[in-house]
């Protein structure tokens, strides 16, 4: 996620360096020919050539506008994992008898599991390997599904069902807890559905073909008097639709490792400061801070 007062620009316009050069050597090829080629009797309307401009800007509107739904959905479901996981562990502290030793190894065991279904989901997520701090906790409890996240869940559930079974808890304590990990587990599925849906490529081949178009008919619309005005104005029009394109193609998948990206491995992070914290831990990690301009 990028952070307000340390944006790097020149770091986004590396991600649309080869469209910029792209579009400028097109224009730069559409402008000669305008000037000198076979072409330069032609004359088109500025209005002909805005209606692109109107339909690009419509196009781009639409893509920014779901791009940034996604992105925004993505968040709040962290926001709510991050709510839930507290959630989690204030129930347990209520409703284990923490006076008792057994019970209390069963709380911090549940925060400590609560923690690694966290980095984990962020990692599969990002479809990245997984952290040897989470892979020396799977190898300790023998958990080797598919799904790793939510084999973590299972066994939050099967922990509290013991638990039910040993008399710690009540059927209405049990039925809470039980929601709460349901809660998770509904998180988890969205982000997995925002994950595995993919933002349709002919929306995207469209906008360029448009912009393409645009950057086409613009120069013999313009006056021939200045040869390098009209170059500039067709490389910058062009080179503008392109980065808000650009920042819709980036928002639109907040799982990627990239800036724009939920800051999973940041909000993991503060969830494990809040639950060490609630649990009395003494292993309670420092808040890393930003070293860039965005956090992940």
């Amino acid at each position: 996620m990028l952070l307000d007062k340390r944006i790097s620009i020149a770091d986004f316009i590396k991600t649309i360096r080869f469209d910029i050069a792209l579009i400028s050597a097109y224009a730069i090829i559409v402008g000669f020919l305008d000037q000198y080629g076979f072409l330069n009797k032609i004359n088109v309307p500025l209005s002909v050539t805005g209606v692109f401009g109107t339909a690009v800007a419509l196009l781009l509107g639409f893509r920014t506008s779901q791009s940034y739904e996604r992105w925004w959905e993505a968040r709040i479901i962290w926001g709510s994992i991050v709510n839930d996981s507290r959630t989690l562990i204030r129930q347990a502290l209520t409703f284990y008898n923490t006076a008792d030793d057994h019970q209390r190894q069963e709380v911090s065991a549940m925060a400590n599991r609560q923690i690694i279904w966290c980095y984990a989901l962020g990692e599969a997520l990002r479809k990245l390997p997984f952290s040897q701090r989470v892979q020396t906790y799977l190898r300790q409890q023998k958990i080797e599904d598919l799904n790793i996240p939510n084999a973590i869940l299972s066994v939050h559930s099967l922990a509290v069902a013991k638990a039910h079974r040993s008399g710690w808890m009540n059927d209405l304590q049990q039925v809470q807890i039980d929601s709460t990990i349901a809660r998770l587990c509904e998180a988890m599925g969205r982000c997995e559905r925002i994950k595995n849906t993919v933002f349709p490529k002919a929306h995207s081949l469209l906008i360029h073909f448009i912009i393409y178009v645009f950057a086409t008919m613009l120069p013999f619309g313009l006056p021939d008097e200045f040869l390098l005005v009209e170059i500039c104005l067709t490389i910058g029009i062009p080179v503008i639709f392109i980065a808000i394109e650009k920042t819709a193609i980036l928002m639109e998948n907040p799982f990627e490792n990239k800036p724009l990206d939920t800051p999973m491995t940041d909000l993991a992070q503060t969830i494990e400061i809040n639950l060490k914290e609630m649990t009395g831990a003494t292993d309670v990690p420092v808040k890393k801070q930003p070293e860039s301009y965005f956090i992940l």
